[in-house]
């Protein structure tokens, strides 16, 4: 399945159905769509089930992308009015919602079946620089492993690149916040969800052996890519 276009222009009509506002209408929505994903939802299997992939695919994502979609429109719908109040109480379910979308945007580019390549080693610029910053491949997993099991609650822990110092670093993030909010600066490479949702029908409480085992389908190219156009 291709991937296609994360974002398409649609105005308040189509989005909501129905009759919209002039102004709305000239100013339309930019609503988001639930990208497809390049492989199979088993094509993961054993290191992810093929039916984790579909509920976390099919539901959570996609949920996330309603619900964004939704406080978009009644963004919109508050600014025409000049309700200050709503524009302000809105922020919170942009930044979940539209926070899990560009999350789960990126944990699916980070993952490739096996058959693939998916958990082949970082090549070229990328690995040069996890020996520098982390002193070797092996380090760098140790520590994101850790941190993503020390993660209380739910959240996401991240290799980033700060493209101002170009140097990496792990960070971890709360709920849906994407790695923006730790810092303008900093760019995702690899992202690992450490929602329950993400592993818990397959691992159950036990996070750990799920981040030991996602590494073998993690996809180094699709990291290698990010840090060489950043760097460019």
């Amino acid at each position: 399945m291709a991937l296609r276009t994360l974002a398409s222009k649609k105005t308040l009509s189509l989005a909501l159905g129905g009759a919209r506002p002039l102004a709305a209408a000239a100013r339309g929505v930019t609503t988001v769509a639930l990208p497809d994903l390049s492989y199979d939802f088993g094509a993961l299997e054993p290191a992810i089930s093929g039916e984790i992939m579909r509920l976390h695919h099919q539901k959570h994502h996609a949920t996330y992308v309603a619900n964004y979609n939704k406080a978009l429109e009644q963004l919109d719908a508050a600014i025409a009015k000049g309700d200050a109040s709503a524009v302000v109480q809105l922020q919170g379910a942009i930044k979940f919602n539209g926070g899990g979308h560009v999350n789960h945007s990126i944990f699916w580019k980070n993952l490739k079946p096996i058959s693939e390549g998916g958990g082949e080693l970082a090549h070229g610029k990328l690995g040069w620089s996890i020996d520098e910053d982390f002193g070797s491949f092996e380090a760098l997993v140790k520590k994101m492993n850790a941190e993503g099991a020390a993660l209380q609650g739910s959240g996401w822990v991240w290799l980033a690149l700060d493209k101002e110092a170009k140097k990496l670093s792990v960070e971890t993030t709360a709920n849906q916040d994407p790695l923006v909010t730790k810092g303008a600066s900093l760019v995702p490479l690899l992202g690992i969800d450490v929602w329950e949702h993400a592993y818990y029908l397959q691992y159950k409480n036990v996070r750990p052996d799920y981040l030991n085992n996602i590494w073998k389908v993690m996809n180094w190219k699709y990291a290698g890519e990010v840090y060489d156009n950043v760097l460019a």
